[in-house]
């Protein structure tokens, strides 16, 4: 069962889940598809989708999204539209956190829409995969600094990855609308979106490239990570979705 805790000063609490499992005709089906507002979830032919079903996350809401693949099943998880974190009252962060696990020969895509950081709102997304062995994952990570017209709050992307029992991917970055640091060279260069992709799979052959705004960045396990930066969202997803032109050169 999911519970959900309401309050104007701590915040929303909230989980929910996604089993998937591979039937004996071969198709997957999802013996659990459990949820609760604001994590609200609906299944279409193509994809699960995560439907925001109220406004938020606002600051001190704590939210769970946890995601089962077993053995030789695929499952693709989308967001409805883009996530907008609002400040708090009392200037607590929000946070989400994703949980998943994928079989022996399972395939997960996780792929929501970016989440837009509003001026003086503080977030922080947690995104743990384990991967067995001969697993798949496509995880895209996008967050845009502000509304029109706001220099945005601040987030922090926590990425950890395991592939068969050993560590694949540790990344944290943190970014800020208003911080002279994280706008300067080092970090988002004056730019207001970042996103990454992270591809791993049996028969992936990762090669390292770049070009302006992105690089692509082999990782052991047959994985590669791609990171970008850009001004809006749309360039973002341009980048991130071109990853295989800018490795053949093409882009």
């Amino acid at each position: 069962m999911l519970e959900v805790v309401a309050g104007h000063a701590s915040g929303i609490t909230a989980t929910a889940c996604i089993v998937a499992e591979r039937d004996a005709s071969g198709a997957t089906r999802l013996p659990v598809l459990s949820s609760q507002v604001p994590l609200v979830l609906r299944r279409t032919p193509d994809a699960v989708y995560l439907v925001g079903g109220a406004a938020g996350p606002l600051g001190g809401d704590d939210l769970t999204l946890t995601i089962e693949v077993r053995d030789g099943a695929t499952l693709r998880v989308r967001t409805a539209a883009a996530a907008v974190a609002l400040p708090g009252a009392d200037g607590r962060e929000s946070v989400l956190r994703v949980t998943a696990t994928v079989g022996a020969g399972a395939r997960l895509e996780y792929l929501p829409e970016p989440t837009v950081v509003a001026g003086n709102a503080r977030h922080r997304v947690d995104l743990s995969v384990t991967l067995a062995a001969g697993a798949a994952l496509l995880l895209r990570d996008e967050i845009i600094l502000g509304r029109h017209g706001e220099r945005g709050g601040s987030c922090v992307t926590r990425l950890l990855v395991d592939h068969d029992g050993a560590p694949l991917l540790r990344q944290e970055v943190p970014v800020s609308g208003t911080d002279e640091v994280s706008l300067g060279p080092a970090v988002l260069a004056g730019n207001r979106a970042f996103g990454s992709l992270l591809v791993a799979g049996p028969g992936h052959h990762p090669v390292a490239s770049y070009v302006h705004g992105a690089a692509v960045m082999p990782l052991g396990g047959h994985a590669t990570l791609v990171t970008a930066l850009a001004p809006d969202a749309f360039t973002l997803r341009q980048l991130l979705d071109g990853w295989p032109r800018i490795v053949d050169g093409s882009c």
